[in-house]
């Protein structure tokens, strides 16, 4: 798993994610990550995620798993996909 960071649509820094990425065509790019630390988001576009590496790129967000835990705060795992090229 990578360390990243989500900011929002205004760069506005939301939350450090471990991500996972699984793959990069010429038109899309898509992976999953788990919020290193509560955080409520909704579904949908309006994010950036900015990779290990450096690269960024506005990606769409979808809740995939509740992993909540019993007497811990819950952490999400959320889909994440990117038409544009990331750099």
């Amino acid at each position: 798993m990578g360390l990243g960071k989500l900011y929002n649509c205004d760069g506005q820094f939301l939350a450090g994610v471990d991500y996972k990425f699984y793959g990069e065509s010429a038109q899309s790019w898509w992976g999953e990550f788990t919020l290193t630390e509560y955080q409520r988001l909704r579904d949908g576009d309006g994010y950036v995620i900015e990779l290990e590496d450096g690269r960024k790129g506005k990606c769409f967000l979808k809740k995939k798993v509740n992993r909540a835990v019993y007497g811990l705060s819950p952490l999400f795992c959320y889909t994440f996909r990117g038409n544009e090229r990331l750099e």
